[in-house]
């Protein structure tokens, strides 16, 4: 009785997390650039049931590990804005920011002018040309991004956006904001990057999926609560028959 519980428990965690990866991706669903996440899950079997358990092999215990979660790096929807500083990649590479831990990463192309003047993404991370941040005067107008990256002003070019590509997406490290770190993955400068202005990438995650996987997970969740509430109300049963035996 005891096992039955500590798997129930085991998968009421698994379930707990993958919920909790769920509610993410689906508070993310309109921002720009978002790549979903997964969970992976793996099986964990004890050698054998304790004391004097029969040696059958249906005697095995498994339970359930949380062992990772990946990115689903897949592009998202593209869809016209019209505005001059909202910037997409076509095809793969990474728009690169400055963060206070280092460079980092990201495919959301929402960018603003801040009280400096200075391009920055939406969390307030400066957006890198191959020469440092890209900085405007108050009296610049006709922004542009061009397809490789060049960006314009009526002031001339202002230098040309560093888009990266990295030799494995999975190596790459969620910080938060929308952006990633290198953490094992090899960046390097995209060789024919291909921009569209006006243009925003939107979230890889399907709605529809997202809220049917929460279904599924609340009610397999629940149907778990009742297994283990009655195997304690058989536990409490039997404790209750022995003691008057006794």
């Amino acid at each position: 009785m005891e096992n039955a519980q500590l798997i129930g428990l085991s998968q009421q965690m698994a379930l707990r997390r993958r919920m909790d990866v769920i509610a993410n991706n689906i508070a993310n669903l309109q921002t720009s650039g978002f790549r979903g996440e997964s969970v992976v899950f793996e099986e964990y079997q004890m050698a054998k049931a304790e004391m004097n358990a029969p040696s059958r092999a249906d005697s095995i215990i498994s339970y359930v590990v949380d062992r990772a979660s990946y990115r689903d790096h897949s592009a998202g929807t593209m869809r016209q804005t019209g505005s001059p500083l909202d910037v997409a990649i076509g095809g793969q590479g990474f728009f690169t920011v400055e963060t206070p831990d280092g460079p980092a990463y990201t495919r959301d192309g929402g960018f603003q002018i801040d009280a400096n003047g200075q391009l920055v993404t939406a969390a307030g991370y400066p957006v890198m040309s191959e020469g440092g941040p890209i900085t405007f005067a108050a009296d610049e107008s006709g922004i542009t991004f061009s397809a490789d990256g060049t960006v314009s002003s009526s002031a001339g070019e202002k230098g040309r956006l560093a888009i990266v590509t990295v030799d494995d997406v999975s190596l790459l490290k969620a910080q938060g904001d929308n952006v990633f770190a290198a953490g094992d993955a090899v960046a390097q400068p995209a060789e024919d990057p291909r921009l569209m202005q006006g243009v925003l990438e939107g979230s890889n995650v399907s709605g529809v999926t997202q809220m049917t996987d929460m279904v599924s997970v609340n009610r397999t969740y629940q149907s778990i609560a009742k297994i283990i509430e009655r195997t304690d109300e058989l536990r409490r049963s039997t404790l209750s028959t022995l003691s008057r035996n006794s």
